[in-house]
């Protein structure tokens, strides 16, 4: 998992409520366990005019030109700006490995679904908390200013609007380092690499019949 560095980044505002994961990532594209390809199929039924398939080249498949990130202005965005209960629905990592494949770093709602937020922190994903009020401002300036971005850091927990204006959010301490040091469940685990080693070595002293078979094979 990368390292979730401060930047300043893109605002897509998709103003729908109750975003639920098969939205973000529809049933079909879950047979594979990769975390990377998803991204030409984040918000698949609502992106493309026609259904996809796993493996098709969605390159050429037909754009809805009503759906805001196909919007030429939102390219490149990385900052998704939602409204309440983001991420509802069905439990899959998938919604939020789609999310950050696409290039999205940060999403910005009321609320969130709690297996899609804490799935969030464990991709590398930030998902942000905001009053309703906030957010509904930071919808009105991203779709009235072209290129309307956001300064986000995560140390400081604060997000910086073009205007110069803080806003702070709170984020847990635990998951907050784990995002800045890119530490998903795997990392933690290999920090204590040695000591999990040198377990095991007195393992196999104290209780060698454990690994009686291992030594046979």
């Amino acid at each position: 998992m990368q390292k979730f560095n401060a930047f300043n980044g893109l605002v897509a505002p998709l103003d729908r409520p109750n975003v639920d994961t098969d939205a973000i990532i529809p049933k079909q594209y879950l047979k594979s366990i990769k975390r990377s390809g998803f991204g030409p199929n984040l918000f698949d039924d609502w992106r493309y005019l026609d259904p996809g398939e796993p493996g098709q080249d969605s390159s050429q498949r037909r754009l809805n030109p009503d759906f805001i990130l196909n919007e030429p202005r939102y390219a490149g965005a990385q900052v998704l700006l939602g409204r309440e209960n983001f991420g509802c629905g069905s439990s899959r990592e998938h919604a939020v490995w789609a999310l950050d494949d696409y290039g999205f770093r940060v999403v910005i709602a009321p609320s969130f679904a709690d297996i899609f937020f804490n799935n969030s922190f464990k991709s590398g994903l930030l998902p942000i908390v905001l009053d309703a009020q906030i957010v509904e401002r930071l919808f009105v300036e991203a779709s009235a200013a072209k290129g309307y971005a956001l300064s986000v850091d995560l140390q400081a927990q604060t997000l910086s609007t073009p205007s110069g204006e803080l806003i702070a959010f709170e984020v847990d301490e635990f998951r907050k380092y784990c995002l800045l040091n890119g530490l998903d469940d795997i990392g933690l685990t290999l920090k204590h690499a040695d000591d999990i080693r040198a377990y095991e070595q007195q393992r196999r002293k104290s209780a060698p019949w454990l690994f009686a078979q291992e030594s046979e094979a």
